[in-house]
């Protein structure tokens, strides 16, 4: 599983024209699920993101948590995540894990997320979304589950 993690001042994703999940300061989420995920990468995910001190404390070091800030999480699926382009010019998604796995997956980052009492906005799997952002820093990280990178 991987994820892209941007800090914001708030963030939206739109289907339709309709805005479907809205956060205000907290943390983007792109995620990707590839083949071989299991819970367990779901689980490690949510428990790595909510914890990661990327807020800054009162001497402005980013020694804060998401739960630590009481930030919210917006929760986007990014199979492009696992787009490869070392050979040629059109990604291969080779190693992007099918629909009906990722959603099972992604749902359970989300559920998993939650349960740590972090308040969990998301888009819509599969549709085309447009995301809006506010990044703040900008602080953007890359996670993979399986410490790829």
């Amino acid at each position: 599983m991987r994820a892209v993690v941007q800090r914001v001042k708030k963030a939206s994703v739109t289907v339709d024209g309709q805005v479907v999940g809205k956060i205000g300061k907290g943390l983007l989420v792109l995620l990707g699920v590839g083949q071989g995920d299991e819970e367990g990468d779901a689980e490690y995910m949510a428990e790595k993101i909510v914890n990661l001190r990327v807020f800054d404390d009162e001497d402005g070091k980013m020694n804060r948590s998401l739960l630590d800030v009481g930030g919210s999480l917006l929760a986007v699926s990014q199979f492009t995540l696992y787009g490869d382009c070392r050979k040629g010019r059109r990604p291969s998604y080779d190693r992007a894990a099918r629909p009906e796995l990722a959603k099972a997956l992604y749902e359970k980052f989300v559920e998993k997320a939650k349960g740590f009492g972090v308040e969990v906005e998301t888009g819509i799997f599969q549709a085309l979304m447009a995301v809006e952002i506010l990044n703040d820093g900008p602080v953007t990280l890359l996670l993979d589950s399986k410490r790829e990178f």
